[in-house]
């Protein structure tokens, strides 16, 4: 009988989940040994290299090279530069005669490597045994600056490049094509508009020579960080000055061409693509065609104090799509859930992303039905960005700033993620906020900051990217009109859209 009187709880009926069970002592939580041993730490070679680490418990780190180059910075050079230089990392090099062989020294350490090229940043990275740091800075730095870039690993990557194109247009999910439009759209041929990917006709024009001279302008130690996590700053150091300090790339110490140092330019506009979505699908239960949407707003940079306040927007607006599973941790209760995909039972998909950069950001809005009903979706979206505008509660405000805290702590529980987080942050800033840095300005944001920095987004002109049949998709000006409008009332909207 006691058994079951406490399984089932009433022992204690009027006790709140939120207070202290009566006759329990208080629980005694674990601490950290001192805060300053895991802060991170930054050294300045003599070349201008940063070296930044991360101290953590584990046998095992992650150390990596990141570049202030991406796609970016290809307004002068063919486009796809940055998308050849992800595919060719980790090939053969002065020192390893070819990936296997590189991946056999790896192996020793029990080592794993990967490259990501983004639109600012390329990042080389090596997860393996902290014992084997010597050897493992030794590969960064040769695979950095004495890539070999042979006729056949070039080839190679032309197929691999062509075959990747490909694919992308032939997935179901056209988040990733999509995400390019919409930049595309929001800074037309600029900075952070251009593509990403490499175009099929530049693959047969990049070769060794186009590749050598894009190395010879971005690939400098003043733009570059050694990052590592779970490794002691002083042997990070000592390795650097051993295999980074005063190295001559393969490409020589000549000058190349001006680095690009443009600044981003917001310019709106609309790209649209038509496509047909029935058959994208394999399989006995294909997915129904849809049209997709992405309309989005110029935020800030993530350098900015109002980067804070549209990430908690961006948190609050939440969403996803109409099947996912899960309760408040997944975000059930955020505005696109609770306003658009629990109200509009024929949306497959309401998304909410932000996208910021050193000198600008993007705030979007990805969503996905049938093309019968693009014009309601396109309506119920633009209502949205306005709604954003208006009143926000305070236990909606608290609820999308402890989602976004947990998010954060639970990403940086993976040591890659707080290696990228301290590389990222030193290539930008030449320091890092901590966590618990990040968590008290995330408190700190209060109802105003979000209306402050809607009202100033409201003010730009929209980006649309649009996918798939478009036979009733509203106009540009249809749009932007409707996103200007200062009540957000339903029946002007209505009256734009029909």
């Amino acid at each position: 009988a006691a058994g079951r009187s406490y399984s089932g709880g009433g022992a204690y009926p009027s006790v709140s989940l939120t207070c202290p069970l009566p006759g329990v002592p208080k629980a005694v939580f674990a601490a950290a040994e001192g805060r300053e041993r895991f802060e991170t730490r930054v050294t300045v070679l003599e070349n201008g290299l940063r070296v930044a680490s991360q101290n953590k418990f584990g046998q095992f780190c992650t150390v990596g090279i990141l570049v202030n180059s991406g796609s970016r910075h290809e307004a002068k050079y063919l486009s796809g530069i940055s998308h050849f230089l992800e595919k060719l990392a980790f090939s053969s090099t002065a020192q390893f005669g070819s990936k296997d062989e590189i991946l056999l020294t790896l192996e020793k350490h029990g080592g794993i490597c990967d490259c990501q090229a983004s639109r600012d940043t390329i990042m080389y990275a090596v997860s393996a045994d902290a014992r084997g740091l010597d050897t493992v800075v030794n590969l960064l730095a040769d695979v950095t600056l004495q890539p070999r870039l042979s006729d056949e690993e070039i080839e190679m990557t032309r197929m691999a490049i062509r075959f990747e194109l490909e694919d992308l247009n032939m997935r179901p999910d056209p988040e990733p094509l999509l995400t390019e439009m919409i930049h595309a759209a929001a800074f037309r041929d600029n900075t952070v508009g251009l593509n990403r990917f490499c175009p099929v006709e530049n693959t047969d024009k990049i070769d060794r020579a186009v590749l050598h001279s894009y190395l010879s302008s971005y690939y400098t130690p003043d733009r570059m960080v050694l990052a590592g996590v779970g490794i002691e700053h002083e042997h990070l150091v000592e390795c650097a000055r051993k295999y980074l300090l005063g190295v001559q790339p393969v490409w020589g110490s000549g000058q190349g061409r001006a680095v690009d140092r443009s600044v981003a330019q917001y310019t709106g506009g609309i790209i649209k693509v038509e496509k047909d979505m029935s058959d994208v699908s394999l399989g006995p239960t294909p997915i129904p065609e849809l049209t997709h949407i992405m309309i989005g707003l110029e935020s800030c940079s993530f350098l900015e104090d109002d980067f804070i306040p549209f990430a908690v927007l961006n948190m609050m607006m939440g969403g996803g799509g109409s099947f996912s599973a899960g309760g408040p941790g997944k975000g059930m209760f955020t505005r696109l859930y609770l306003n658009v995909l629990n109200r509009h039972h024929w949306m497959y998909n309401a998304t909410s992303y932000h996208h910021s950069y050193e000198d600008t950001g993007l705030l979007c809005i990805h969503a996905s039905a049938d093309p019968k009903q693009v014009r309601e979706m396109v309506e119920i979206i633009t209502r949205e960005f306005i709604l954003m505008a208006g009143a926000v509660g305070e236990v909606e405000l608290e609820r999308a700033k402890t989602q976004l805290k947990s998010m954060l702590m639970m990403n940086l529980e993976s040591r890659p993620v707080i290696f990228e987080d301290v590389g990222r942050q030193v290539l930008a800033t030449n320091t890092r906020k901590l966590p618990h840095e990040l968590c008290d300005l995330i408190n700190q944001v209060k109802p105003s900051d979000i209306k402050r920095v809607v009202t100033k987004m409201l003010h730009k002109k929209p980006a649309v990217a649009a996918l798939g049949d478009l036979t009733d998709l509203p106009t540009y000006e249809h749009i932007q009109a409707a996103l200007s409008s200062k009540d957000g009332r339903l029946p002007r909207l209505y009256r734009l859209f029909r």
